[in-house]
């Protein structure tokens, strides 16, 4: 297997398991993972938030871990990259307002390479203008804007835990999916699972 290098955009409250888990687990199978946040540096934190499902109408949201990143935001060049993963949590609400965050995303489409994203992280394809056509997954709230730009919605699951792949795309509705993301995503990315 050939290492990859992965980049994974984070920002405040993202959710806890859906940074953390992916992070740990592409690192874990040999690749390396450049985990970086617009005008944040190695070393710096993300809070995150911890989004359950407790038999209310939606999730919960609680105080999750703090997040170090391990790279530089500025220093990110998408042609290094081999694959691109994007988590949920409340992140995605600010990210998707930053061009520089927009435009690495665009050109990780452009390219055909992997991206993975998970839950709300789909908000910052639907901002990038890099969803009309596919199929795709995200948490339910996400399916309004995911139409309106065009995607196909593919339904999740009734737990939550299964994953669609179109083509580049793999995504999920949330963390409950990591088995089926994860190993989707390694798919596409052309690491043995």
């Amino acid at each position: 297997m050939s290492r990859k290098l992965i980049l994974l955009l984070a920002g405040d409250f993202v959710e806890d398991y859906e940074v953390m888990v992916p992070f740990q687990a592409l690192q874990a199978v040999g690749h390396e993972v450049h985990a970086v946040c617009p005008d944040k540096m190695p070393g710096d934190t993300v809070a995150t938030s911890i989004h359950d499902f407790e038999g209310q109408q939606t999730y919960s949201e609680k105080r999750g871990h703090n997040f170090r990143l391990n790279y530089c935001f500025a220093e990110v060049d998408p042609a290094r990259y081999d694959g691109l993963v994007i988590p949920g949590g409340r992140a995605p609400e600010y990210l998707r307002l930053d061009e520089r965050v927009l435009r690495i995303v665009r050109a990780f489409a452009e390219s055909g390479k992997p991206i993975g994203a998970l839950c709300h992280g789909l908000q910052i394809l639907t901002a990038a203008g890099v969803v009309k056509g596919r199929r795709c997954q995200a948490y339910p709230a996400v399916k309004p804007e995911l139409l309106a730009a065009g995607a196909v919605w593919d339904e999740p699951a009734p737990g939550l835990d299964n994953a669609c792949v179109d083509g580049n795309l793999v995504t999920a509705a949330a963390w409950p999916a990591h088995p089926a993301w994860l190993r989707e995503f390694l798919r596409v990315l052309g690491t043995p699972v």
